[in-house]
């Protein structure tokens, strides 16, 4: 891990922030909620030893890139995000026609959307975590997860400004990240209005292992410097997407893909997913998708809590190509 470099790259409008490790083929990895390019520490070790050049980045309102105007959600587009994604790839591979990319979670769906916007920049793609997002052309994500939650699940709960960064304080960062980072639970993730994270069972001393005091305190350290905002912009966004990627409906993704989910990743047990994954539907979107893998007794942060595992799927897969 000493040997990964940091430097600020200005992108987009933004100071980015990316972690750099090895040369060779550029993978560029996209980290989710509530994560940060700390997320991909393994798997830039893994390949690197491997002959690529392994890249993280802090997305907009995350870590230590900096400029993204907070008090703005319209500026948490997906546009807004692949575009960042795009400017960081002419900026640091300028020569390279295309890289691999490998995403999970927020990250995957950024992905998704580059591969959808901008195929001819991605050589082939692993997505963990959150299956393609076909548009729903009758209601936006929000409306869609009302209807099947109610209102205190925790993308309904993110969408009015401030209220739930209001909550969040004065349980403090390092609880927040805790509680999400190391839940286990297939179910739903609710936030009942006044009674913060109690709704999450603390997941088991042994079975959150993987995240020490010491990383923990990292990503603690990062979201007490930016707060919340950031990070959940990309949800109050959500409508807006839903507008703006219309032209989109129906399209495929015309990229090679694998898709790893954990066997107890919320995500796989929202109505409708497993069948969506399995049944066709998920082939039907992504024509070139090569592997679906379910990685057993896994949960939502599959990447660090099985980082040996992912490693080596990213690996077996990219050297294909």
């Amino acid at each position: 891990m000493d040997k990964i470099e940091h430097k600020m790259v200005a992108v987009n409008g933004l100071n980015m922030h990316i972690a750099e490790l090895g040369q060779g083929p550029t993978i560029l990895f996209i980290h989710g909620f509530p994560e940060l390019w700390y997320s991909w520490r393994h798997q830039m070790v893994y390949l690197a030893e491997r002959g690529y050049r392994a890249v993280a980045l802090d997305l907009r309102g995350y870590g230590d890139t900096t400029g993204a105007p907070l008090d703005d959600p319209s500026k948490f587009s997906i546009f807004h995000l692949v575009g960042d994604v795009v400017a960081l790839l002419e900026a640091i591979a300028p020569n390279e026609e295309k890289v691999f990319v490998v995403a999970h979670d927020w990250g995957a769906f950024i992905a998704w959307h580059l591969c959808l916007f901008r195929p001819d920049k991605v050589k082939a793609l692993v997505n963990l975590s959150v299956h393609f997002p076909r548009r729903n052309p009758k209601m936006n994500m929000v409306e869609g997860i009302k209807a099947i939650y109610g209102e205190d699940h925790y993308i309904s709960r993110f969408q009015v400004p401030g209220e739930i960064e209001a909550e969040f304080a004065p349980i403090g960062a390092k609880s927040v990240l805790k509680k999400i980072l190391t839940c286990r639970d297939p179910a739903p993730f609710y936030f009942p209005k006044g009674k913060g994270l109690e709704a999450i069972p603390d997941a088991p001393v042994a079975l959150s292992s993987w995240l020490s005091e010491e990383e923990l305190d990292y990503y603690s350290s990062k979201f007490e410097q930016t707060g919340f905002t950031g990070a959940v912009n990309y949800y109050r966004a959500f409508p807006l997407n839903w507008e703006l990627t219309a032209p989109w409906t129906g399209a495929q993704v015309k990229v090679p893909t694998k898709f790893i989910v954990g066997e107890f990743d919320l995500v796989y047990h929202i109505p409708g997913a497993k069948e969506y994954i399995h049944n066709g539907g998920f082939k039907k979107d992504v024509p070139l998708l090569e592997e679906v893998v379910v990685l057993e007794g896994a949960a939502h942060f599959v990447n660090q809590e099985r980082p040996h595992e992912i490693s080596k799927h990213i690996y077996d897969f990219i050297q294909k190509f």
